[in-house]
């Protein structure tokens, strides 16, 4: 049976990520608590874990609030993930398998039907799998450490840029999983890089809206990088 901390953090996170609870939006103890039907210490472990996924931001004396994903940290997200998600490409071309090829096919598959349904929330949570299976294919410990942490704020990203044209996305989607099938490590490299690119200046400028009126994402973010320094 999943702890409090747990079931706190498992439904806070998919809140986050479906956009329910928005950027910048403050997260207030004493209503979560009550919602959740948690007392405060679970809750509170709950959003240190958010915190470590970059979901959840602490600022002094205001608390806890929804991390603000403003374009630096989309420009940031993107540099990572154009060069690690071509290394993961290239490795899972080499090293593919049944079993994950049959996951990679499964969620192509749902990608088509929620694009089909016009279901956001469906599509960012197929095209993040796709992603997430290529990485935990690549069969490097390192390579899933170093990308572990962007999982969330990846999915995020997906459902903060639904508009970007979900048709395209699977396309692109069936491209680079014929490559890695086909085992062209190097076209699969290229492939997952071009993929990532190519929402790269449409997510930055769908950035500039996710701002909540009452915080200053800049600001913010620059104080969380300071901290971190």
């Amino acid at each position: 049976m999943a702890s409090l901390r747990d079931r706190a953090y498992q439904e806070l996170r998919r809140r986050i990520l479906t956009t329910e609870l928005a950027p910048g939006e403050r997260l207030v103890e004493r209503d979560l608590a009550a919602d959740l039907d948690v007392s405060r210490i679970p809750l509170r472990e709950a959003l240190r874990l958010l915190e470590s996924d970059g979901l959840v931001l602490q600022v002094p004396h205001r608390g806890a609030l929804v991390a603000p994903f403003t374009p630096a940290d989309v420009r940031d997200l993107f540099d990572v993930r154009e060069s690690l998600e071509a290394l993961a490409a290239r490795l899972t071309a080499e090293r593919r398998d049944d079993a994950g090829l049959a996951r990679l096919r499964e969620r192509l598959s749902a990608a088509r039907t929620a694009t089909a349904a016009g279901d956001e929330a469906g599509i960012a949570a197929a095209n993040a799998g796709f992603h997430a299976d290529i990485v935990e294919m690549a069969a490097n410990p390192l390579l899933t450490g170093l990308m572990r942490p962007l999982e969330a704020r990846t999915h995020w990203l997906f459902r903060l840029t639904a508009q970007r044209d979900p048709a395209r996305q699977c396309a692109e989607h069936e491209e680079l999983y014929e490559a890695i099938e086909a085992g062209a490590a190097e076209k699969a490299a290229a492939l997952a890089h071009e993929h990532v690119a190519s929402g790269r200046e449409t997510s930055l400028r769908l950035a500039e809206q996710w701002a909540h009126p009452e915080v200053d994402p800049a600001a913010v973010a620059a104080k969380r990088r300071r901290r971190r320094a």
